[in-house]
């Protein structure tokens, strides 16, 4: 896996670098994604119900809706790889002191704590892909990177139900699910090994120099980035896609509840999901030059948003598993496509603020996907909220078969 140059023409750091990347956001997303169903888990062990736990995953986006686009702003202005030791620092404390609240606004706060780690990282991490890849790599390198992502998301899950119990729904003890958040919190500590020479400081350095932004100079508003042809679909889109794999992961193991499943079961069907995902990554980009990356997103959300409908469904385990691993395929696809769309849209000088836009809408989603979840699954039961999912993906096709970069 190798980048191009910046725009200075000077070459990027370390031959490398993007492997060492895809290595450290797979140890760290798969802390996330290991963290993310035990706190739903802590959070029934502390008697919370279906709503609850949709109110404490919406909290994991709260913050991040704050500081995403000042962070964004900031990297825009310097550099990007200081962000993700800092970003991993961030979810290890996230991690480790969830297994340790006893309460569920003390739950909500840490969770909240992990939700600002893994924005802080991820900017950091997407800015870098953009900024050391040439146009014609976008595609493939931010395929390439959110490749950890999908193995963070294999690995995490598995290894989150088989420690709050694999045996069934009887197999939990009262402290299984802190045991695994504590799990996750060393699982994010892993992610620094790889964090050496991975951004080319020098031309970094360079680029601003010669033309990018000065600390007092006037940036790119935020308007003007969000009125570019294409972003504005890119954000609704890649907010669809991350909704449905965040309400997915948290409302899984309450399904599998709710039906008898055991958490290692659940944690295999949400494994499935994300190896299914890594494939749809290594195939992008003979997907995306026979068929383009408008076409190829108006599809992929499409079978997505129908195969959501077959979850809310009382279908046995392994119909769960083929649509699992079919839905995994298409959002695969949804996430490296939306920044590659986005960051081709945006002024060049306001990239890093642009992927922060497209975060604050993933967050905004992460917040109102999971009350709405909440509410529907208050109302109607665990399987509900997979419908919602289904009209969200089905209007982000529409979006984006209406909108061409």
């Amino acid at each position: 896996m190798t980048g191009g140059r910046d725009a200075t023409g000077t070459p990027p750091p370390a031959r490398g670098w993007l492997l060492r990347l895809v290595v450290s956001f797979a140890f760290a997303q798969g802390a996330v994604s290991m963290a993310r169903p035990a706190v739903s888990y802590h959070a029934l062990e502390l008697g919370a119900d279906a709503g609850a736990v949709g109110a404490v995953t919406a909290v994991y986006a709260l913050l991040p809706l704050v500081v995403a686009v000042p962070l964004g702003r900031r990297t825009d202005r310097g550099r990007c790889a200081p962000l993700l030791p800092v970003g991993v620092a961030l979810i290890a404390a996230g991690c480790g002191l969830s297994g340790t609240a006893h309460s569920l606004g003390a739950l909500a706060a840490w969770s909240a704590l992990l939700g600002l780690g893994h924005l802080v990282f991820v900017i950091g991490a997407q800015s870098l892909v953009a900024r050391q890849s040439g146009p014609a790599e976008h595609d493939r390198n931010f395929g390439q990177f959110t490749i950890g992502a999908s193995l963070g998301q294999f690995a995490g899950p598995l290894f989150a139900g088989w420690l709050v119990g694999g045996a069934g729904p009887q197999g939990m003890t009262e402290r299984s699910s802190a045991l695994a958040l504590f799990g996750s919190g060393a699982l994010a500590v892993c992610a620094y090994a790889t964090l050496w020479r991975i951004e080319n400081r020098a031309g970094a350095d360079a680029a601003h120099a010669d033309g990018g932004p000065a600390p007092g100079d006037d940036t790119v508003p935020v308007a003007r980035i969000l009125r570019a042809r294409g972003v504005p679909a890119g954000i609704f889109t890649s907010l669809a896609v991350l909704s449905a794999t965040d309400v997915l992961t948290a409302y899984l193991p309450v399904v599998g509840e709710e039906r008898g499943i055991a958490p290692g079961m659940v944690g295999v069907l949400l494994s499935l999901r994300a190896g299914a995902s890594v494939l749809s990554r290594v195939v992008l980009p003979p997907m995306t030059s026979r068929l383009g990356r408008q076409p190829l997103l108006v599809l992929s959300c499409l079978v997505a948003g129908g195969l959501c409908a077959v979850l809310a469904l009382p279908v046995p385990v392994w119909v769960l598993g083929v649509a699992l691993l079919l839905l995994g395929f298409c959002l695969g696809v949804g996430q490296p496509l939306t920044m590659s769309t986005v960051v081709q849209a945006a002024p060049d000088s306001a990239r890093s603020t642009a992927l922060a836009l497209r975060l604050t809408g993933n967050r905004l989603g992460q917040v109102a996907a999971p009350a709405g979840a909440g509410l529907l699954a208050g109302a109607a039961g665990a399987a509900a909220p997979f419908v919602l999912l289904g009209a969200l993906l089905v209007g982000a096709s529409g979006t984006a078969a209406r909108s061409r970069p």
